[in-house]
């Protein structure tokens, strides 16, 4: 399956609300300051943002009057193309060719860190990778059990400890496991809440520290996991997150729920992070690469 046939798949039930707005919007008509309203508060309200919006809407009125449009059909395309340049990235993951190249997960809790944990190491273990996963939020039972079953499903070997033990300790003895026995990828997951952020973040500190100290330039990315039905809710936990760690991708989940697609669009413009993954089921095989332009398209094909 092609990954606009995966996208649109997985954002089937935004289809009653921006895609098939979008879709309505730009089926015929004159460009004209009705429809750049419209296209503002159809944006707006897929999660896209205000400010990004905003800007995006004028550049693209812009462009069409440089250009000499009259029709709504020769914007959508241009539309497209703007969108695909909001959330492209350049950038590569670093460390690709050292092993192991250790992924560090974080995020709060629901987000679907640990199913995400395990998808990946499916990609990587279908490449061919030997592939270690770390069950790093010891401060939840369940989620150790969950990592477990996943781990499983995956193929993949899963270090773990007891409930309740030091994570910093648990990756410490993950890295010298991963390193005395070749690993290719390794794959952490992490708490996603303690009894309150500051504490949350400085565990997360310790982690990403004991990695350093183990493994040079490690862990070699950060993504966070997030939830796309919380909306704009998820700007604000990634610029939360930003400030503790240096992040540099973002695995976005449930995209097949009540997500309206917009938010990873307003990622990127507003942070500059880019989208690595999108989660659109709940299979294991249900994490896609992110490509931009494909996903652009989608969002604007019925």
């Amino acid at each position: 399956m092609s990954l606009i046939k995966q996208y649109k798949s997985g954002l089937a039930r935004s289809k009653s609300g921006i895609i098939s707005s979008l879709t309505s919007l730009f089926s015929s008509g004159e460009l004209n300051e009705e429809f750049y309203e419209e296209l503002e508060e159809i944006l707006i309200s897929g999660d896209v943002g205000v400010e990004s919006a905003m800007k995006l809407v004028a550049e693209l009125k812009e462009e069409a009057k440089k250009l000499k449009y009259k029709e709504r059909e020769q914007a959508k395309e241009l539309l497209v193309e703007k969108l695909t340049e909001i959330m492209s990235s350049d950038e590569t993951a670093a460390g690709l060719n050292q092993n192991p190249h250790v992924i560090l997960l974080v995020g709060v809790n629901g987000s679907g860190k640990t199913t995400s944990a395990a998808k990946l190491a499916n990609i990587y273990r279908q490449e061919g990778k030997k592939v270690l996963l770390v069950a790093g939020d010891t401060f939840r039972a369940a989620a150790i059990e969950q990592l477990e079953i996943w781990s499983e499903r995956a193929g993949v070997d899963l270090i773990k400890q007891q409930a309740g033990s030091d994570p910093s300790a648990l990756f410490f003895d993950a890295m010298n496991s991963a390193q005395a026995r070749g690993i290719d990828i390794v794959i952490g997951d992490t708490a996603g809440r303690l009894h309150n952020k500051f504490n949350l973040m400085e565990e997360l500190n310790k982690v990403h520290r004991t990695i350093g100290r183990c493994i040079e330039s490690a862990p070699h990315q950060v993504l966070l996991v997030i939830d796309a039905t919380t909306g704009q809710n998820a700007v604000a936990q990634a610029k939360s997150f930003n400030e503790a760690l240096p992040i540099n991708g973002v695995i976005l989940t449930k995209l097949d729920g009540t997500a309206r697609g917009g938010i990873v669009i307003s990622i990127r413009d507003t942070l500059g992070i880019p989208v690595r993954y999108l989660g659109t089921g709940e299979k294991i095989e249900d994490l896609v690469p992110f490509c931009a332009a494909d996903f652009a398209r989608a969002l604007l094909e019925a």
